[in-house]
């Protein structure tokens, strides 16, 4: 029965990837732009989840790799002309060279330290970035995709990395690097003795973030049409992953789906109030946090056991 009951969730969950794969055939603007923004956060929130969640490296500096992997994509369609889905790879292959030269450092770092570390390189990057006349300083770049792109493509782009964020994660949980990770999560030094390589595991998963986020960002610019240093190095990226995160659940597969799902309705839903739509959400936040403190989908399977994805190995 339990095994009839597991096997008829991939069937639902398989229906549901194909409904979302026809929205663009359904006509309905809006719910194309809706659906493409979920889909780009919950890659990037997935990529936070992975670090923060499951292996204990809480990052402030996401937006380093937000930052780099559009850059990438505007430079290389703005001076090279290089064929716009290969510059978006190049962004997080960028992205992943960042990370790992700042692993170099941040390493020997551990807990607020680390996430102080990580911030620090991002500010480290606004500067450079906002000085380099490369990149035209502080003023930005237009992105001009070679050849010109619908909205269609970028939508089932979007798709690809938010429903492949979400498989990759369950695959990284399901092997033994997964394991690695959680344990070391758990308790570092005793994960240690029991045999996980934490250096290299750390570094694997740091790496993986840093393509994935390097990536999505890509895509999300080749969306906005220009990029500016100042608004691609903010900390406001990492603001809102952690809210994704916090709010769905840290730890669960299905937290940041909910989260992402949660955060975009927010978002649109408080467009005209923009002045103040940071200070609502971190009042949403905190209410979630008093009612439910492991997040929606952590308190769900914790009270009934709930789980749609489950990492763990039968």
């Amino acid at each position: 029965m339990k095994k009839a009951i597991y096997n008829s969730r991939w069937y639902v969950l398989a229906a549901l990837v194909l409904i979302l794969g026809i929205v663009p055939l359904m006509g309905d603007q809006y719910l194309l732009f809706f659906c493409m923004l979920f889909f780009l956060y919950l890659a990037l929130a997935q990529m936070w989840n992975l670090l923060a969640g499951y292996s204990g490296l809480i990052s402030l500096g996401q937006q380093s790799f937000v930052g780099m992997g559009g850059y990438v994509v505007a430079v290389m369609s703005n001076y090279y002309g290089v064929y716009i889905w290969l510059g978006v790879l190049l962004g997080g292959v960028f992205s992943a060279l960042l990370g790992l030269f700042m692993s170099l450092f941040i390493f020997r770092m551990k807990g607020v330290y680390f996430a102080i570390g990580t911030w620090i390189f991002s500010e480290a990057l606004l500067i450079w970035f906002s000085n380099w006349e490369y990149t035209k300083y502080g003023m930005g770049l237009f992105i001009k995709p070679n050849p010109n792109i619908s909205m269609t493509e970028i939508y089932y782009a979007s798709l690809i990395v938010g429903v492949g964020s979400v498989a990759l994660v369950y695959g990284i949980l399901r092997s033994k690097l997964g394991l690695g990770l959680m344990a070391m999560r758990d308790d570092e030094a005793v994960s240690e003795t029991m045999g996980v390589e934490v250096f290299r595991s750390k570094l694997y998963c740091f790496l993986i973030g840093a393509f994935v986020t390097g990536s999505t960002a890509g895509i999300l610019y080749i969306f906005q049409v220009f990029i500016q240093p100042y608004k691609a190095f903010a900390i406001d990226w990492t603001v809102k992953l952690v809210f994704i995160v916090i709010i769905g659940g840290i730890g669960t597969l299905e937290g940041p789906i909910v989260g992402a799902f949660v955060f975009v309705l927010l978002s649109q839903t408080l467009a005209e109030y923009f002045s103040v739509s940071m200070l609502i959400l971190g009042a949403i936040a905190i209410l979630v946090i008093l009612i439910a403190p492991k997040g929606i989908m952590g308190t769900l399977q914790e009270k009934l056991g709930f789980e749609i994805l489950s990492p763990r190995r039968k």
